[in-house]
């Protein structure tokens, strides 16, 4: 009996017999059937070549300078950058103190974003029954809300921050949640509002006051409303009550806006608890700088505010400069995707993609002798589906503990997932590919 023995490759090609259909059906269903053994298997082998951690972190250790010896009036003060809210220079800043009038900033930013400068404004008795300094309206008397604005910031009114108020929220009590709800909200850490006007006061849950940060942080928001900034820039204002029967002119006390160049804004204050008491604004160069004073001097030391606030405001110019600290051109090593479909057609290769990081222009308002640190938070590797443009990781900077800016990592190109039909697609391919089969 003549045995058919299957030979070598060689042989097998030396001796060409057409296999039959019932061949090519045996042969396709075992291909089927093997369809899933070499993606377990393929599984296998990308896990175990997986590489051990990637992720780069680079801490740059931080020698800060220490504070500059500074020589001020104040009790308490700050010198805060306003577009990040970090605090550059503080005396005392973190302790809560009364703020007199400067108060008012907040009694203004909550009428104009919740009221409408075309109201009218109905004088209460109580509102009429302010101490000095005050507009000397009655009660009765009728207002346009824009007008007693301006009698708050550029007089500093006690009467007319009352009138304000109860209009806003129909009490003193109800205007100074508004307050302290705000307060909050902007992230004031030791904020207690009681009074519209900023006049000394206190109650069972505290005393009327603020600390320095916080009062910076405040005004570095209001700043950014420009009908505050208008209406705190005027010289002066001119206006009648509703029934045309009283005139009031009101000049603008914030001696700072004509002693530096780049002056935004600013209010005073002053009370018998507070003492003398200022914040204010100046953008100079693309930077924006905020000073608040607390507990600045008492009579007849009225001129010791301008003289810190000067100070105060030289030292950031002449200390900090915004610096662009973006890491341009940086490269990272290719990550592994797990599971990922072959590119050509090969079985059991590594499949990687590269990654970008995103730039971006990253301006830190910076002393010459401090440093930025940078942590790198890329993947140790990636699961398939991976799209292009995906976020996969992040670059994170640091200026001490303080995080000023993320920026991401993203996958530099697609890759699909790995999948069962991908195998019966390359094994169907093979097949139709050769279309005769040689046995002995």
């Amino acid at each position: 009996m003549k045995v058919l023995r299957l030979r070598s490759i060689k042989d097998l090609y030396g001796h060409r017999l057409r296999a039959g259909f019932a061949g090519r059906i045996l042969l396709f269903s075992m291909c089927i059937a093997l369809a899933l053994l070499p993606s377990l298997l393929a599984q296998a082998i990308y896990r175990q070549e997986l590489p051990g951690a990637t992720q780069q972190e680079t801490e740059q250790q931080i020698t800060a300078a220490e504070q500059p010896n500074i020589t001020l009036y104040a009790k308490s003060a700050v010198l805060m950058d306003a577009a990040s809210g970090r605090v550059l220079y503080e005396k005392n800043g973190y302790e809560h103190m009364p703020n007199a009038s400067t108060t008012k900033i907040m009694t203004c930013m909550i009428a104009l974003e919740q009221g409408n400068l075309d109201d009218e404004v109905k004088v209460s008795s109580y509102a009429a029954s302010m101490p000095k300094v005050r507009l000397g309206m009655s009660a009765d008397d009728t207002f346009r809300l824009r007008d007693l604005l301006y009698s708050l910031m550029l007089e500093s009114h006690n009467d007319s921050a009352v009138a304000i108020a109860e209009h806003i929220a129909g009490s003193v009590e109800g205007f100074a949640a508004k307050m302290n709800q705000k307060a909050k909200d902007l992230g004031c850490k030791d904020t207690y509002f009681i009074t519209p006007n900023g006049l000394d006061r206190q109650d069972e849950t505290g005393v009327h006051g603020t600390t320095a940060e916080d009062l910076a942080k405040i005004m570095s928001y209001c700043i950014q409303n420009e009908q505050f900034l208008e209406i705190t820039r005027t010289p002066s204002h001119q206006f009648t009550n509703l029934a045309g029967t009283k005139s009031y002119n009101c000049n603008n006390h914030n001696a700072f806006l004509q002693m530096m160049d780049g002056a935004l804004s600013g209010k005073t204050g002053f009370t018998g608890n507070a003492g003398y008491c200022y914040v204010g604004a100046l953008e100079r160069d693309g930077r924006t700088f905020v000073v608040a004073l607390l507990a600045c001097g008492w009579p007849n030391n009225k001129s010791y505010k301008w003289a810190d606030t000067t100070t105060l405001m030289n030292y950031g110019i002449e200390q900090y400069e915004n610096t662009d600290v973006c890491e341009y051109g940086k490269d990272f090593p290719p990550v592994i995707v797990a599971d990922a479909e072959p590119e050509n057609g090969r079985l059991y290769q590594k499949i990687t993609i590269p990654l970008r990081i995103k730039e971006e222009k990253i301006n830190v308002l910076k002393r010459a002798d401090e440093e930025v640190r940078t942590i790198y938070d890329v993947p140790e590797n990636l699961q398939a589906p991976v799209e292009e443009g995906q976020e996969v990781g992040s670059v994170t900077y640091y200026l001490g503990e303080r995080q000023i800016a993320r920026v991401p990592i993203c996958a530099g190109k697609s890759v699909k997932k790995l999948e069962p039909s991908w195998y019966q697609d390359f094994l169907l391919k093979l097949f139709f590919m050769e279309k005769n089969f040689y046995f002995l």
